[in-house]
């Protein structure tokens, strides 16, 4: 059976954040790059629920790319970031043996979210499945490209060469799998009001007008109607 047919779990899983730095965001046009940022920070923490380990790696931080997002440095503070040259993670060894070490625990599903989709995501797809036996799930929406040509033909051709693409929430629920997880099912649900949108809006009415249950933040008085004479 292709291991492609098993879906991603905590157990078989890595993560790795390439370039999510501020210059390389400036170029990004393929996405809104606050939508960018927010779904990059939720895909963090979704690692941080399942304990998925975690590289994140930069390319020329002082003299062209910046310092990576400080939301996604807040999940994963302990972390270090292994900062390269080459626009290839993959030529990198200290990113090789990073991916080598959680790899050998089983874990060669390679989670990958990047900056720009059409070369550093595409350069280390390749590169990394040509050199391994790794299998390399591309998360769409917390990458981005230069445009959006550029971005969708980079996936194109990454899905040619056996890369699975896949979305950040589609990781988070593949990784929870069954809501009886109580484990993780409170951490989970309180990701997703936070970062998906209509999703999370959506457990919030239904957690008040459905089931009766309190709003998760406390406020001032609700006043009114008062009509105007």
């Amino acid at each position: 059976m292709s291991s492609k047919l098993q879906v991603l779990t905590p157990q078989n899983s890595q993560i790795i954040f390439i370039d999510q730095q501020p210059q390389m965001a400036f170029g990004v046009q393929s996405i809104d790059r606050q939508v960018l940022k927010n779904n990059v920070v939720g895909l963090a923490k979704a690692a941080k629920i399942f304990n998925i380990p975690t590289t994140i790696t930069t390319v020329e931080t002082d003299s062209f790319s910046g310092n990576t997002f400080p939301e996604l440095l807040a999940v994963v503070p302990e972390n270090d970031i292994l900062e390269r040259t080459s626009m290839n993670s993959w030529d990198d060894q200290n990113v090789r043996d990073a991916l080598a070490k959680h790899a050998a625990d089983g874990r060669k599903k390679v989670v990958v979210a990047g900056l720009w989709t059409e070369v550093c995501n595409t350069t280390f797809a390749l590169s990394c499945m040509n050199d391994t036996d790794y299998e390399i799930y591309m998360v769409a929406d917390a990458s981005g490209g230069t445009s959006v040509d550029a971005h969708k033909y980079a996936m194109d051709r990454m899905v040619q060469a056996g890369v699975v693409p896949v979305t950040w929430q589609q990781v988070l629920l593949e990784w929870q799998r069954d809501w009886a997880r109580k484990e993780t099912y409170d951490a989970v649900t309180s990701l997703v009001k936070e970062h998906s949108g209509a999703y999370g809006m959506g457990i919030d009415y239904a957690v008040t007008h459905v089931h009766g249950g309190a709003e998760r933040v406390s406020h001032g008085k609700r006043i009114g109607p008062n009509p105007a004479k």
